[in-house]
Formats: structure tokens, C-alpha cells, sequence
């Protein structure tokens, strides 16, 4: 179930299950039944601030210490859902899309010197868009089996940047991403190690996350991309 109640997006999975992601809140192997996303304007985040300590006293306050959060400034109200069914295996997939900060893999744009590793505030004050994508799967993995699944679900990502055409400013190309995105799997547990492009669970991974950040590339491109030139 998707709750929208902006600045707060949540993805609620229905039951405790088996998170994997890099989320700034709950990153790495988790166990929980809820992935949010929490929407970030520049005010939000003055200079010097403790972005994990104001997330976490954020998420306590909802109630919500023990969930996957990730962080945007992509306007949550511009989600995009979308569910793949692949010989009784279900994916479902909830994407935010925005571009202002896109890169190529193995390419950096110049961003005025900014030390991208020093200062997260910093990072989240200059972006004015990001990837962040969650996924749900009923098919019980491994933890092997889920690190394959983000895998899957990062490649088609990917691919879906790479058919939109977004053109990075500096002639280096197409964008394959942004610099701060983020994915989020979740799964029953369970003993299966494969989730590849052969599986029928890849498959499923691959056909929601890719029409989720399409339909949001889509989107981005014909509202903020029109107004900011790429």
C-alpha cells in the first residue's frame, strides 16, 4: 500500500520482510515492513546540519525509527507505481525520478568544486533531483538472492535513464543516473539464491522498476527538464 502525506511518501510492504539498500536511514540488511521517502527543500538544511540526527528525531516523531527512509527533493506527490506478475511472481515497484543532478557512470560533471564526501547537508542543498526506488517482490531470497535482485532492479534503472535521452551539459553523453540515488529491496526470506535475467523473478524486477522510472523520467522531463534545461 503507497500512503502519501507529503512531505512523507510511504511504501508500506504489508509485513516485516527483508530490506536491502543504501538508504541514509537503515541502510545495508534490514528487517522491516516499511520503506519511506522524506521530501527535503534547501530550508530545510542549513549549513553545518546534522542531516542524520534531524532524519532519525524526524522518524521518531512518526513513529517510524525502525523503517528504510530514503531522502529527495524530487516532490513525493511525482511518484510513480508500477507491478510486473512473471509466472505467479509479483514485483512492485514505487520510483520518485528527477534529473537536475544526473551523471555517467565513470564521468563526472564539474558541480563548482563541491566535496561530495564531506558534507551530506551540503550534497542534499545542491541536488534539485534524485532516483529513489523501492521494491517489493513476494518470492522469498537469500540474502545472496536480494543482493543479485538490486542488482537487477540498478540495471534497469539504468536502462531506463539511457532510453530517455537526458543529455549531460558538459558533451559527456547520456546519463545512466544521478549522483545520490538510491534502491531498496524487499523480500520474504527464504533459501533462494537467484534472482538474475534468466529467472523469472529478474524478469519481474526488471519489468517494474523499469516502467516505474520511465514513466517518471517522462514526467521529470516534461515539467522541471523543460524549465531548467536539462
Amino acid at each position: 500500500m503507497i500512503r502519501l502525506d507529503a512531505p512523507w511518501l510511504e511504501f508500506d510492504l504489508g509485513a516485516p520482510l527483508q530490506v536491502l539498500s543504501w538508504a541514509p536511514h537503515g541502510a545495508g540488511y534490514q528487517r522491516t515492513s516499511r520503506i519511506l521517502w522524506r521530501q527535503v527543500r534547501n530550508a530545510d538544511l542549513p549549513e553545518g546540519f546534522d542531516v542524520g540526527d534531524w532524519l532519525r528525531r524526524e522518524l521518531r516523531t512518526r513513529g517510524a525509527l525502525g523503517s528504510v527512509c530514503m531522502l529527495t527533493s524530487r516532490d513525493v506527490t511525482a511518484h510513480h507505481v508500477s507491478s510486473a506478475q512473471v509466472d505467479g511472481i509479483t514485483a512492485q515497484a514505487v520510483a520518485t525520478v528527477g534529473l537536475s543532478n544526473a551523471e555517467r557512470v565513470g564521468h563526472r560533471v564539474d558541480r563548482s568544486g563541491r566535496d561530495w564526501n564531506r558534507d551530506l547537508a551540503q550534497e542534499l542543498r545542491a541536488r534539485l533531483g534524485t532516483i529513489n526506488i523501492a521494491l517489493r517482490l513476494d518470492a522469498p531470497l537469500s540474502q545472496t538472492g536480494l543482493l543479485e535482485g538490486l542488482s537487477i532492479a540498478a540495471q534497469a534503472r539504468t536502462t531506463a535513464i539511457l532510453e530517455a535521452g537526458h543529455i549531460l551539459p558538459d558533451g559527456a553523453g547520456r546519463a545512466t543516473g544521478t549522483g545520490t540515488d538510491c534502491i531498496a529491496i524487499a523480500a520474504p526470506e527464504g533459501a533462494n539464491d537467484y534472482a538474475g535475467l534468466h529467472t523469472a523473478i529478474g524478469e519481474a524486477i526488471g519489468q517494474a522498476v523499469l516502467s516505474a522510472v520511465s514513466a517518471g523520467a517522462r514526467d521529470w522531463q516534461a515539467t522541471i527538464g523543460q524549465i531548467s534545461g536539462g
